[in-house]
């Protein structure tokens, strides 16, 4: 056999920070402070200070692979650990301030933090789990709301103390691990995945490509996700790359702050879950022509499926594109994007819809599969549910510590826990995740559907469907909807609403008003809640 002969150049993060100094020195990086003054830097000042962070580690006497937690909303110094800690050989761990104190003390300590870098803001939250993590060595404040107090180390003061010249940053193997997030910890304990830097710089150029997320010099890209969710969907790195402007929230993610900002500085290419979208398309059309959203190209929507109805109401009433995407933190974390192919031009409005408003199909690299409860492998027909399994080369092939070794098979697939239809095209439609759908007389009944119909009906703002118990089909759904203001409707008015598209026994059983729908960290319907509160009433009718 015949061996290349390319060079062995390693696929590391420190290419992608080094670049942006090289080629896009003057390019900027805007942060939103808490008081909504805007910080602005340069790449060229972002690397020097990347530079003075890890130098400061060595100076504390960090070791390389040591984990250096962020808790932290999205702004520069975000980024600087961001590019500073992995380049310079350590890991870093984003903490999700969304988390109760136990969990961030149990992942913490689980994941052996040694340093963490928390915004002043943060404070209070980190300190009712700080005694729990008896790794921490170094706690470093970022003074995002004013000056920092005694016994904490200042990051500018920090920073300040390390010179820029002469710094060189350690050659690292591309398998070296880079960032550990932590999955939501919906099914038991919060489980560690390890990014290398091969597996995110490989991520990166994915994202760059134009029939990923299309990421490009040109553009001002918006992560309204959170830094600590799944690394922003790898926007931070790829925005690096491609030399973008990149611009951040801080910890104001209101509709109204979210679009003023857009407006302001003028964004074409933004990203978030769908119930930051849903209350941006609220405010849109309450208040039309007042914002000037015409500079953006595309809206990234994902982390939970996105209503039809919400990317239609964006395109027809505001002109504005939704690019609908799944993935996972397993998955670093993109796995599928909904474009439409070249061919589908001259399909309807509603058939284009129907592709748009699925998952979409498999980014280069990353292949799919649905699966039976026995493991048998499923025909793309559309129709036929079974669970989603992914491989690929930013796809997690096991755990840190070695936990949930079930939900990866022995062929080397992992198990995403959706339940999910193909068809002929490849587009992935998710039905359910495993621990949501529910079976009524033995017939599985897809919450994500009869959600996303309730969303297109004129009264409501939001919609969650979960399972009741039944004395006599075991499960019945349940549907929790928040009205949108001044409105209002039936229970027989949305029953009517959702016959027009699905079988009588789909029908949920009772229509529960609530004020909002209970969220997970990461922006998600908190279905167990829903469960808890209302699932065991049992349904005799």
């Amino acid at each position: 056999m015949l061996a290349g002969r390319m060079m062995a150049f390693p696929l590391t993060l420190t290419h992608i920070l080094e670049r942006a100094r090289t080629y896009f020195p003057t390019h900027e990086v805007v942060s939103r402070r808490p008081d909504k003054s805007l910080l602005r830097h340069t790449y060229a000042q972002i690397h020097a200070r990347s530079v003075q962070l890890a130098r400061a580690l060595d100076r504390l006497g960090v070791a390389k692979g040591t984990r250096v937690a962020t808790l932290c909303w999205n702004h520069h110094a975000h980024l600087e650990a961001y590019l500073g800690v992995p380049a310079s050989g350590r890991v870093i761990h984003t903490l999700n301030l969304r988390l109760h104190p136990t969990e961030l003390g149990y992942i913490a300590s689980h994941a052996e933090d040694e340093v963490v870098i928390v915004d002043r803001s943060l404070l209070p939250l980190f300190e009712k789990f700080r005694a729990e993590v008896k790794s921490i060595r170094h706690v470093i404040v970022y003074g995002d709301d004013g000056p920092v107090g005694d016994g904490y180390l200042d990051y500018e003061k920090v920073l300040a103390a390390e010179s820029t010249e002469g710094y060189v940053f350690p050659e690292l193997d591309e398998n070296d691990a880079a960032m550990i997030c932590y999955t939501s910890g919906t099914t038991g304990n919060p489980k560690g995945v390890v990014f290398s830097h091969r597996s995110m710089t490989l991520h990166t150029f994915m994202a760059c490509s134009a029939d990923c997320l299309g990421v490009r010099g040109s553009d001002v890209v918006f992560p309204v996700v959170p830094m600590f969710h799944a690394a922003a969907w790898g926007l931070p790195y790829a925005t690096v790359m491609s030399g973008a402007k990149l611009i951040f929230p801080g910890p104001h993610l209101d509709a109204a702050s979210v679009v003023e900002l857009m407006a302001q500085e003028k964004v074409t290419l933004a990203a978030g879950v769908p119930t930051i979208w849903l209350g941006i398309l609220a405010l849109l059309d309450a208040s039309p022509g007042k914002f000037d959203l015409s500079s953006v190209r595309s809206m990234l929507i994902g982390g939970s499926a996105a209503p039809p109805a919400m990317i239609e109401g964006f395109r027809v009433r505001h002109r504005l594109e939704v690019m609908h995407a799944w993935g996972m933190t397993e998955m670093s974390p993109l796995g599928t994007v909904a474009h439409l192919k070249s061919h589908m031009a001259e399909l309807t409005d509603e058939q284009k819809l129907g592709y748009r408003s699925s998952q979409g199909f498999a980014a280069p690299f990353v292949e799919c599969r649905h699966v039976d409860e026995s493991g048998k492998i499923l025909p793309w027909d559309g129709v036929t549910m079974g669970e989603l399994e992914v491989r690929g080369p930013w796809v997690a092939q096991s755990y840190f510590g070695d936990d949930g070794a079930d939900r990866f098979t022995k062929d080397g697939w992992f198990k995403t826990g959706d339940v999910v239809t193909l068809c002929a095209e490849g587009y992935v439609r998710i039905t359910d995740r495993s621990k949501d759908v529910i079976k009524s007389g033995g017939e599985w009944i897809s919450s994500v559907a009869l959600e996303n119909a309730l969303m297109s009906h004129p009264a409501i703002l939001e919609a969650a469907v979960f399972a009741g118990r039944h004395e006599k089909w075991a499960e019945r759904p349940l549907a929790a909807v928040v009205f949108k203001t001044d409105k209002t409707a039936t229970s027989d008015e949305l029953r009517d609403h959702l016959a027009q598209s699905f079988a009588k026994f789909w029908l949920p059983d009772e229509y529960i008003v609530v004020q909002q729908i209970p969220r997970t960290s990461t922006g998600k319907f908190l279905k167990t809640k829903l469960r808890e509160l209302y699932g065991d009433r049992l349904i005799t009718g």
